[in-house]
């Protein structure tokens, strides 16, 4: 399986940062959970235009990625104009794309939450699932390497 090195996840990366927004938090002005996963997409689609694979490249490439698998840890609450810095890593690329979320306080720099989805490739003109990564995608990881 292809996975990033220790030294890798550190260089595949990609960041955003976000001062959560009123309408993102409840009554007591803390984020609401389902909202970390519109954050964890910023923080994703950064990292994919930084390896060259954004969804119009899937989409063109021929090939859907749906994520099959999401896991969150909530440490500490998000809250009403705190400002995050939301960090993601592509970990593994061989038979799905795992990325692993961190996001920290851009103040402070502690870790509130952590995460991880895994996303697997489909053939857009079959809709069949694939059991391996397709080659494009090894293509541009190893494109952004060099």
């Amino acid at each position: 399986m292809k996975t990033a090195s220790s030294h890798d996840i550190d260089f595949i990366n990609a960041a955003a940062e976000i001062e959560i927004p009123f309408h993102d938090v409840d009554m007591m002005e803390i984020a609401w959970h389902g909202h970390y996963v519109k954050y964890f997409e910023i923080a994703r689609c950064c990292l994919l235009d930084k390896i060259n694979y954004n969804y119009q490249a899937m989409q063109n490439s021929g090939f859907g990625w749906p994520i099959i698998e999401m896991h969150i840890r909530y440490a500490k609450p998000l809250k009403y104009q705190q400002k995050i810095k939301i960090i993601a890593s592509l970990v593994e690329w061989e038979t799905r794309m795992k990325i692993d979320y961190k996001i920290i306080d851009f103040h402070s720099q502690k870790r509130l939450t952590r995460a991880h989805t895994v996303q697997v490739p489909v053939n857009l003109s079959n809709g069949e699932m694939l059991f391996a990564c397709p080659e494009i995608l090894t293509e541009r990881v190893e494109a952004y390497h060099e």
